[in-house]
């Protein structure tokens, strides 16, 4: 319980955001036709955030192939397999929670995870699946609760995916506040304006996230070891 209460701690700002846009996403699958239960199995099974939205298109307007499908999914997804790749060992160590860990590595799951510095007392691979599994249900809840809502009530959507954007400026926050050497982050912010500006913002993410991830492999002798896991005030 003690892992389950130190996750929960650390999930409060995903929890702010998953159900604002679990809310948006469950509008939006109800005004495209499909009830509640529709928007929690997408959410439980599917859980790929901003693919969802594309889902809910493509649900609308019918598939045009499965090929085309899946090269959407890898083309807006694409940014996972750098998350992955940090993870691997990690992940290994988990023994049969590893399947779980890699489907649920959420862009906000993997920032906590990156920044995840348990007590010396507690178990961190517990404290690391219960962050994944308290975040897929937030976004489960607000899927469902946008959905009923939905139902029952008209809701204008203008804004609401602010939330998105707003929660990844408080993670950012508090990952260059915690963090001694910056140079990751500048090296990520220097990589995805350039690309912003040349590609645009459809198609900028994949090729910044190839430079950071070169540039920091290039770079490593510049960067600190990482520190152990230290006790939290």
């Amino acid at each position: 319980m003690q892992e389950l209460r130190y996750a929960f701690r650390q999930t409060i700002p995903v929890l702010c955001g998953y159900l604002f846009l679990g809310l948006a996403f469950g509008l939006l699958m109800q005004q495209a036709g499909y009830g509640w239960p529709w928007a929690v199995l997408t959410s439980v099974i599917v859980y790929a955030g901003s693919m969802q939205f594309v889902l809910v298109g493509m649900l609308g307007g019918g598939f045009a192939s499965l090929l085309s499908v899946a090269l959407t999914t890898l083309s807006v997804n694409s940014r996972h397999l750098f998350y992955g790749l940090s993870f691997l060992e990690t992940f290994r160590k988990m023994g049969k929670a590893r399947p779980y860990m890699i489907f649920s590595l959420t862009d906000e799951t993997y920032s906590l995870l990156c920044n995840l510095h348990p007590p010396k007392a507690l178990n961190a691979d517990r404290v690391r699946l219960y962050i994944a599994l308290l975040d897929h249900l937030y976004w489960v809840a607000g899927s469902a609760a946008g959905a009923v809502l939905g139902s029952v009530l008209p809701f204008d959507l203008t804004g609401i995916d602010f939330a998105m954007t707003a929660l990844f400026v408080v993670i950012f926050v508090e990952q260059w506040c915690a963090a001694k050497n910056h140079l990751p982050a500048l090296a990520g912010a220097v990589f995805a304006l350039l690309w912003l500006v040349i590609l645009g913002p459809d198609r900028f993410l994949l090729p910044a996230l190839v430079c950071t991830v070169l540039a920091l492999l290039l770079g490593r002798g510049m960067l600190p070891a990482q520190s152990e896991e230290v006790d939290a005030p």
